[in-house]
C-alpha cells in the first residue's frame, strides 16, 4: 500500500523540480500538499482502494487537481505529469538540494550550464573549479558547495523520524493484526525517538515464526523483500527498510530491552551488571555471581552451571533470571525501568540507581501552543480556523505568531510594523467570546547582529514575541552565540525559537553551546525552544538536557501552518523528553496566569 510519507515525497520533489524549472507559485502548492498529506492521520491510499476519493480533496491543502494525481499515483504507481518533468530535467534532486546552500534552481542552473545530475557530479565539477565560472556562482559558494558535499551523502542515508514513524505505527498495527503475534513493538532508534532513524526496526514475540515471517512478506503494503530467514526479515515500505526479528515471548523483554539500545547505554547497562554478579543478554538476565568464569559455564567447584545456547550459538550461562519483560531486565539489577528516550547514556543509569530519574514530559500535560502561523504570512489558514483548531484540541491558551519581515523571511511573506498591528486587532476580533485565552505574538527575525527589528510600539501591543534565527546561519559558533545572547538578553523576547536553525537533512545550522545559552534564558527570563516540526526538532534532545540542567526554561511548540500540523506536538514532546524535560521545565504546561506573568 502506498504511504502517506511516499506520496508527500512525491509532492515534494514535483515542487522542486517545478523551481528548477522557475516555475512560480505552483511549487507552494505542492509543498503545502506534500505537508498536508505527510500530516494526515490516515492513509490517504485507503480513500483510493475504497472509492471514497472525494475525502481526498477534503483534506486541507489538496485540490481537484492535486486529488487527482493522488490517485493516478495510488493506482499506477506513478504521476505522468512528474513522469515528464524528470525526463525534462534528469537529476536526482533529492541528493543534490541535500548539500546546503544548493536548492532546487541551482541544481536547475548546474544542469543546463554543467549538465550536473548526481552528487558525484557535483563534487567533480567543484573541484575541477567548473561551478565559479557559472553566472551567479562564485568561488565562495564553489568552496561551501564541497565542504557540504559529504554531510549531504551521510544524511541521505537517514529517515526523518516524522516520516518513519507513521510507517512504523503501520507495521505495528499490522503485526497486532496477527493471530501469531502475541506481544510487537519497535526498537533501535525509531524506539528512542531519534530525529533521524536508519530504518525501522520492530521485534514480535510468537511461537510460530515462520508464520509471522510469511505473514509480512505478503503484507500489501511491501514494496520489495530485501532478506528474509527464520528468524528475521528485512522488507521496504516506500523508501524505508522495516527490519522484523522475531523472538519466543519468554525472551521478548531481553531481546527489547538489547535492541532498543542505544549502545552505549547497553555497554554501560552490561558493565553495571558484571559489577553485581550478573550477565544481560538478549536472551536474558542471567545470576553468574558463582560462575568464575561466565562465558565458560564453570561453577567455582568446577561443576556445570545451566545453560544452553541461543539460535545464534551464543551461551546462555547461568541461572536465568529475568527476560520475559523489559522492566524485570532493570529489576534485576534493582534499577527502576527507563523510558527509551533517555537511554543515551548521559547519566541515567546513575540517575535510575539513585532514584532520581526524571518524571518525564507527557502529551496531556500540554496546555497550549505558543508558536503557530496563519495566512497572514507563510500558513494556509485564517486565524478563525487555526483559533478554532486550538480550541478542538482542549488547549486553554495559543498564540499566533506569524512571521515579521527580515532577513531569512520568504519576500512578502513577513509582516511590517503597521500590518502586525493591524493583524493583533484581527486577532483580538476573532479571539472575542472563543473559550480560550488567543495571545497575540510574532515570530520577529534574529539578524546577524542578534537585533530583532520591532517597533516599540509593536512590542508593547504583542502578548508574545519568539524571536528565531532565519538567515547566517553559517556563522562560527563564538559569533553565533553572541547574537543568540544578545536576543536571549532583549526584554522583548520571550522565546528563542529553533535557536540553531537547523533542517534536518538538509542544513546543520548554527553551532550553539546550550548550557551557555541555557544559563543565559534562566538568568533573563527567556524560554528555549524545542520546535516541533520534524524537520527541525530544534533543540535537540542533549541540547534540552544541558539547558534545562543550566535552569532554563523549554517552550514545546509546533510552528505549525495548518491546523493538521498542530500535531506536530507528538514530535516535540519526545524531542523534549529525551532532553530529560519534566512538565515544571516546560513553560506551556504552566497554568494560564503563570504563563501569563512570564511573557514580557
Amino acid at each position: 500500500m502506498t504511504t502517506n510519507a511516499e506520496l508527500a515525497a512525491r509532492f515534494e520533489e514535483f515542487a522542486d523540480l517545478l523551481e528548477a524549472n522557475d516555475v512560480e507559485y505552483k511549487p507552494r502548492a505542492y509543498r503545502r500538499a506534500a505537508e498536508a498529506i505527510s500530516a494526515h492521520p490516515a492513509p490517504i491510499a485507503n480513500y483510493v482502494e475504497s472509492g471514497n476519493e472525494a475525502a481526498i480533496g477534503e483534506i486541507e491543502g489538496v485540490g481537484d487537481a492535486i486529488s487527482a494525481k493522488i490517485v493516478e499515483y495510488v493506482e499506477t504507481g506513478e504521476i505522468e505529469e512528474l513522469e515528464e518533468l524528470r525526463a525534462e530535467l534528469p537529476v536526482d534532486i533529492a541528493d543534490l538540494t541535500r548539500v546546503e546552500g544548493v536548492g532546487p534552481k541551482t541544481v536547475g542552473s548546474l544542469y543546463r550550464e554543467l549538465e550536473i545530475q548526481t552528487l558525484d557530479d557535483l563534487e567533480e565539477a567543484a573541484e575541477a573549479g567548473e561551478i565559479r565560472e557559472v553566472k551567479g556562482f562564485g568561488p565562495k559558494t564553489e568552496e561551501n558547495i564541497l565542504a557540504n558535499i559529504d554531510f549531504a551523502r551521510e544524511i541521505g542515508q537517514r529517515q526523518l523520524l516524522g516520516e518513519a514513524r507513521p510507517l512504523a505505527d503501520d507495521v505495528l498495527a499490522f503485526l497486532e493484526g496477527l493471530e501469531a503475534v502475541e506481544r510487537c513493538e519497535v526498537a533501535g532508534s525509531i524506539r528512542r525517538w531519534l530525529e533521524t532513524i536508519g530504518d525501522v526496526d520492530v521485534l514480535a514475540a510468537t511461537e510460530d515464526a515462520e508464520a509471522v515471517i510469511e505473514s509480512l512478506l505478503e503484507w500489501d503494503s511491501v514494496d520489495a523483500e530485501i532478506e528474509s530467514g527464520p528468524e528475521k526479515a528485512s522488507v521496504r515500505v516506500g523508501e524505508i527498510r522495516v527490519d522484523l526479528r522475531v523472538v519466543v515471548p519468554e525472551e521478548f523483554g531481553s531481546a527489547l530491552q538489547y535492541f532498543t539500545g542505544s549502545k552505549d547505554h547497553n555497554v554501560r547497562l552490561r558493565n553495571y551488571a558484571i559489577e553485581r554478579g550478573m550477565k544481560l543478554n538478549e536472551y536474558g538476565a542471567f545470576d553468574v555471581s558463582e560462575i568464575d568464569d561466565p562465558d565458560s559455564g564453570e561453577g567455582t567447584d568446577g561443576s556445570r552451571t545451566s545453560s544452553d545456547r541461543g539460535s545464534d550459538g551464543s551461551q546462555r550461562v547461568g541461572e536465568r533470571v529475568a527476560g520475559e519483560t523489559e522492566e524485570g531486565m532493570y529489576e534485576a539489577l534493582g534499577l527502576p525501568w527507563m523510558a527509551p528516550e533517555l537511554r543515551e547514556d548521559r547519566g541515567e543509569i546513575d540517575a535510575a540507581a539513585n532514584g532520581t530519574l526524571p518524571d518525564l514530559l507527557e502529551r496531556a500535560d500540554v496546555r497550549g501552543d505558543l508558536h503557530t502561523h496563519t495566512e497572514w504570512s507563510d500558513g494556509n489558514n485564517t486565524i478563525e480556523e487555526m483559533i478554532a483548531a486550538a480550541v478542538e484540541r482542549g488547549y486553554e491558551y495559543y498564540a499566533i505568531a506569524d512571521h515579521a519581515e527580515g532577513p531569512g523571511v520568504v519576500a512578502d511573506m513577513g509582516l511590517s510594523n503597521d500590518e502586525i498591528l493591524e493583524q493583533v486587532e484581527a486577532i483580538r476580533d476573532a479571539a472575542a467570546g472563543v473559550d480560550l485565552e488567543v495571545f497575540t505574538g510574532i515570530e520577529a527575525n534574529v539578524d546577524a547582529e542578534g537585533d530583532i527589528g520591532l517597533s516599540d510600539a509593536v512590542i508593547d501591543a504583542l502578548d508574545v514575541i519568539v524571536a528565531s534565527p532565519h538567515s547566517a546561519l553559517d556563522q562560527d559558533s563564538d559569533v553565533a552565540g553572541e547574537r543568540l545572547l544578545r536576543a536571549i538578553e532583549n526584554p522583548a523576547v520571550d522565546i528563542l525559537g529553533h535557536p540553531s536553525g537547523r533542517l534536518l537533512n538538509q542544513r546543520e545550522g548554527l553551532a550553539i553551546d546550550a548550557a551557555a545559552l541555557g544559563e543565559a534564558a534562566a538568568e533573563h527570563g527567556t524560554a528555549l525552544e524545542v520546535n516541533a516540526n520534524p524537520r527541525r526538532l530544534d533543540l535537540r534532545g542533549s541540547a534540552v538536557q544541558a539547558a534545562i540542567e543550566a535552569g532554563a526554561v523549554i517552550a514545546v511548540n509546533t510552528d505549525a501552518h495548518r491546523p493538521s500540523t498542530l500535531e506536530y506536538m507528538r514530535w516535540g514532546v519526545h524531542t523534549a523528553r529525551r532532553g530529560w524535560a519534566e512538565p515544571a521545565d516546560v513553560l506551556n504546561t504552566w497554568p494560564l496566569e503563570d504563563v501569563r506573568a512570564f511573557l514580557h
